[in-house]
């Protein structure tokens, strides 16, 4: 489906660190297995789906303040005592070795400030006029879904070699809800990973059941408070759970108008942004082989 591809970066430079042994390092002995890894990532996901355009989508915040705001524990357990994200210390100093290899190659690397990549993902896969792959191992891209874009989502759970297609029909069969009500399933199911506490008592098969006869979290809410057909426990663990579903959508919901430029080339680079920096890149890192790979993912013509 040739169209726009969307990368999660963040979560496949972490799938690329802990996929590729920390033995993969620079003439100097610095670890470079997450950047290897993501440049041979992306080639082959541009070998294997031929994108005519692609995005890598960065976390220019990846605990955004209007969602701490919300629910202050969101992503609270991965805080480092400096207050950033807690990172391992060998993955760290591979983060702007990527943004660079990125740039200099030409590959549009995008982040907004306040946002996650989920939120630049939302945004650009809404704008998109055709058909959106969006990689990433996160199952909340999956409320993005929609047939009609169609946007779909190639799912790293099983690696970048294995991806999994999801789309509508794929959301429907796993958690028994269509793609546009993920948000609302995932709300009442809670995400510890997140540090989102979801309702007690409330499960995946319950918030699926909930969702679906009830058709919305805001339809579900009405029914609580206007004596809608639910079980004595449900409405109870649903009036207790009310601060929480106040305010849980605008953290879960992806963001869908991040101020992202409206004009934007994401077109594949026919050749490098910056052919000596690119150089210079695979010669202090070792990157020769993977970036090899990437150019010929990409066609460049030989010497450029």
């Amino acid at each position: 489906m040739p169209g726009l591809m969307l990368l999660d970066t963040p979560s496949l430079y972490y799938r690329a660190f802990y996929g590729v042994p920390e033995s993969v390092t620079a003439p100097d002995g610095m670890p470079v297995n997450a950047v290897r890894g993501l440049i041979d990532m992306i080639a082959m996901l541009v070998r294997q789906h031929s994108p005519g355009e692609l995005a890598a989508c960065m976390d220019a915040d990846w605990r955004p303040a209007f969602r701490v705001a919300a629910i202050p524990t969101y992503k609270a357990h991965r805080v480092a005592p400096d207050g950033g994200e807690e990172t391992p210390d060998t993955l760290a100093p591979q983060v702007p070795v990527i943004e660079r290899v990125l740039d200099a190659a030409g590959i549009a690397r995008l982040g907004v400030p306040g946002y996650e990549a989920d939120d630049v993902m939302g945004t650009l896969a809404s704008r998109a006029e055709g058909g959106v792959d969006i990689v990433t191992g996160d199952r909340d891209m999956f409320q993005l879904v929609d047939d009609g874009g169609p946007i779909r989502v190639l799912y790293t759970a099983k690696g970048v070699k294995n991806l999994q297609l999801v789309d509508e029909a794929a959301v429907s069969a796993r958690y028994g809800v269509p793609g546009r009500s993920y948000a609302d399933f995932a709300t009442l199911r809670g995400d510890p990973s997140d540090g989102l506490p979801g309702v007690p008592g409330v499960g995946d098969k319950t918030a699926a059941s909930l969702i679906t006869r009830f058709g919305s979290l805001e339809a579900l809410i009405r029914a609580v408070d206007e004596g809608g057909d639910l079980t004595a426990g449900q409405r109870a663990r649903l009036s207790a759970a009310r601060d929480y579903l106040r305010v849980a959508p605008a953290v879960v919901r992806v963001a869908r108008d991040v101020p992202v430029p409206e004009h934007l080339d994401l077109a594949l680079p026919g050749k490098p942004r910056d052919p000596e920096t690119l150089a210079a890149l695979a010669e202090r890192y070792g990157l020769n082989g993977p970036l090899s790979r990437l150019s010929e993912a990409l066609s460049w013509a030989p010497g450029t």
